[in-house]
């Protein structure tokens, strides 16, 4: 019927779903049920009433600059380790290194003048 090998797994299996059950049954029996009323069954929503359209549109502006964010902090996560190797890569006497993080930060500095000149960045 069940090959010798899976019998674990199946065993496993069973007592996942025995705990799930006994635990769903016991916290039913035993857990306190809670007055109901209208005020406390009506949807939280930070101290505002819920009243109109629950998703409201946002502006692509919104995540244009969410975009930017992300990606000029993640570059600038590269930048660290570089940042805490400096020393060590200096002391070789390696000037690739300082090239190296120049070119990098002149790319993000480009990056950042071109969004300025396309306007991501205006809020207008």
């Amino acid at each position: 019927m069940i090959d010798q090998q899976y019998l674990p797994v199946f065993i496993q299996v069973l007592v996942a779903i025995g705990f799930a059950a006994v635990s769903l049954t016991l916290s039913v029996v035993l857990g306190k049920s809670a007055r109901r009323n209208k005020t406390k069954d009506t949807a939280y929503e930070c101290g505002m009433l819920p009243i109109g359209d629950g998703a409201p549109r946002f502006s692509v502006k919104f995540y244009l600059v969410a975009m930017l964010f992300v990606l000029f902090d993640i570059e600038v996560v590269f930048l660290y380790p570089w940042a805490v190797q400096f020393r060590d890569l200096v002391g070789h006497g390696d000037p690739t290194a300082l090239v190296s993080a120049a070119g990098f930060a002149g790319i993000l500095a480009f990056a950042y003048v071109y969004a300025l000149k396309k306007g991501a960045l205006s809020w207008k």
